[in-house]
């Protein structure tokens, strides 16, 4: 049984979130069996780790932490953390290979990979808003940032140590979030519903509802962050826009953190930001999508992918030659025992008798 072709493409191919329909290969069940298996795939091995950092500590009788489990140091732990988030960005692109049989890279781009040059250009477009936001966080009064403590500074050799750790483990673990909403989710939910403004919608609020409820201003921060990075992900047809403010935003607020004593120790997110830096947030997020969308209209990245080529036909069964005098159609040898083909520029022979 020949497989479906694919269902008509937009203008001139298909957007980010109907990636999954481009193959033709799409069925309703896909999408739906590869959330089930992401979400358990990524529990267990979440377990798996849980376990394996319980009996480090218990070889190496480490002190417990508060709310439980080994205490091997702040930094030791937020790259335990960051790495418990990473691991689910191996198995969102495992999920898109099967049940979605597709290209992993599909869930990166329309173009089928990470469009690196495009993601530079997204860098620099959040040093802007990520620059204003920090300020805005520092210029702010102790008690409105959520910190009631003074800082005290930890010192350059464990600064910079803290950076180079946080440099390795929190790009992947802003990527991982990435891939997971604004790349799987936005996908499974476009197959179905063709709309990108409906499709923003469900990933941004199980994104600001994965960061746990802290405040309402900081759900509401989250969530508008959701939906603007989902936005610009299916404007600018890849994930490049979204991974390079949640990356950059991560390192300055854990590089700010590791610059103080026991600052890698909170358990604060942006769910519990006070409603003056959630509000500064939300004017940052839309600054950078103004600044993206201004170099997008100069850089022209691919927005949509072109259509599956269709196959060609198989080939004919028989040579195309003419078929000699007296032949049976359909016969596997052409001719059948006993007739003797037209010779090359003879007579016709006469038919065999009964």
């Amino acid at each position: 049984m020949t497989a479906p072709l694919p269902p008509p493409p937009g203008p001139t191919g298909f957007p980010f979130h109907r990636m999954d329909r481009r193959t033709g290969r799409h069925r309703w069940w896909r999408p739906l069996v590869g959330t089930l298996l992401f979400s358990v795939a990524y529990l267990v091995v979440v377990l798996l780790l849980i376990a394996v950092t319980y009996v480090f500590g218990a070889l190496a009788d480490t002190p417990e932490l508060p709310e439980g489990g080994p205490d091997f140091g702040p930094l030791a732990n937020t790259a335990m953390e960051l790495t418990s988030i990473a691991i689910a960005l191996p198995l969102v692109l495992l999920a898109v290979l099967w049940p979605g049989r597709r290209r992993a890279g599909t869930v990166s781009s329309v173009a089928g990979r990470v469009r690196w040059r495009w993601l530079g250009w997204c860098l620099l477009a959040a040093v802007l808003p990520v620059a204003v936001l920090t300020g805005t966080a520092f210029l702010l009064p102790e008690g409105e940032t959520g910190s009631g403590e003074s800082a005290v500074w930890v010192g350059w050799g464990s600064f910079l140590t803290s950076l180079a750790v946080l440099a390795v483990f929190v790009p992947v673990q802003a990527a991982a979030e990435e891939y997971v909403f604004r790349g799987w989710l936005t996908q499974a939910v476009g197959s179905f519903v063709r709309s990108p403004w409906i499709v923003v919608l469900p990933q941004a609020a199980l994104f600001a509802a994965a960061h746990g409820w802290g405040t309402t201003w900081g759900f509401i921060g989250l969530l508008v962050f959701g939906v603007v990075a989902g936005w610009l992900t299916i404007r600018t047809g890849g994930l490049e826009a979204a991974i390079a403010l949640h990356v950059l935003n991560n390192l300055v607020a854990f590089g700010a953190a590791a610059a103080i004593v026991d600052g890698l120790t909170s358990d604060e997110t942006a769910a519990d930001s006070p409603w003056p830096l959630a509000l500064a947030d939300v004017a940052t997020t839309l600054l950078y999508a103004a600044l993206v969308l201004w170099l997008a209209r100069r850089h022209q990245p691919q927005r949509l992918a072109p259509p599956m080529p269709v196959p060609p036909p198989p080939p004919a069964p028989y040579p195309p030659y003419p078929m000699p005098y007296g032949a049976v159609p359909g016969h596997p040898y052409g001719v059948p025992g006993g007739v003797t083909p037209t010779p090359p520029g003879g007579d016709v022979p006469p038919a065999p008798g009964p």
